[in-house]
């Protein structure tokens, strides 16, 4: 049965679609069926991973709000193994139309239940806000990735998504738990850049990813191409660093199925 992991924080430009797309692609290259399912109206994860919001005839919003199958929703990419439920600009308006709609926090988590055995890992790219939607990723989640740029103000808003993630597992979700913090945007050369890594790592631990995504030009090119870094360029260092967090993904599963 899949795993769903949201990706999240509410401070936009961290490196969420970034990590969604790379992981997910990275993570299908070590031979795991996965989902992305974007769930942001911006579409970055869908037409960065080549596919064309326009042309979808059924995306997440349709999932939502008119409980139509997620499989049926799901479309393969240019990646073996690697399927997506994309979105688009009409989510915007999911969140009003859930309001009224019973067990509006639960949507999305019925929705995956329609997939789940045939993933082994679902990635959701939410959006960066701490709306609807975002609550319904989260209850839907098993656990969350918290991408935190590596520069002093985004330690600020980590203390508000932390706080949604206790309201989440007090009243909708027991089970949701953080699986890791990731720092992105890194540059080893920057003092600041390693005291955020040595502040994240001294205040939560074995929960910060070994792994840190550097700043890496590729990264930033390949999304207009349509294309996973580890498609664009292999060997660039943005395309390691994802397959090395793939890794220590898995290997973090593996460790907890052998110590619950």
């Amino acid at each position: 049965m899949g795993k769903t992991i949201a990706i999240a924080n509410q401070k936009g430009g961290v490196g969420k679609t970034t990590t969604a797309i790379n992981l997910a692609a990275s993570l299908a290259m070590n031979n795991k069926r996965v989902l992305l399912i974007d769930a942001d109206p911006q579409a970055n994860a869908t037409s960065g991973i080549g596919v064309e919001p326009k042309q979808m005839t059924s995306t997440i919003y349709e999932c939502l709000v008119d409980d139509y199958p997620m499989h049926s929703a799901a479309v393969g990419t240019c990646v073996d193994r690697l399927d997506l439920v994309g979105s688009r600009i009409d989510l915007v308006g999911a969140e009003i139309e859930l309001i009224n709609k019973e067990g509006r926090e639960n949507v999305l988590r019925h929705s995956i239940d329609d997939v789940k055995q045939a993933y082994d890992y679902i990635l959701v790219d939410c959006s960066p806000s701490l709306g609807l939607i975002t609550v319904n990723a989260l209850t839907a989640a098993d656990s969350v990735i918290i991408p935190v740029q590596a520069e002093y103000f985004a330690l600020e808003g980590i203390s508000k998504l932390l706080n949604t993630v206790r309201i989440i597992k007090s009243k909708l979700n027991p089970d949701l738990r953080i699986e890791g913090f990731l720092l992105t945007m890194y540059d080893a050369r920057l003092r600041l850049a390693n005291q955020i890594f040595e502040e994240l790592k001294s205040h939560f631990g074995d929960m910060v990813f070994n792994t840190v995504i550097p700043r890496n030009i590729k990264l930033s090119e390949a999304p207009s191409h349509g294309l996973p870094a580890i498609l664009y360029d292999p060997n660039s260092r943005g395309a390691t660093s994802h397959v090395q967090l793939a890794k220590e993904l898995i290997a973090r599963a593996r460790k907890r199925q052998t110590n619950p």
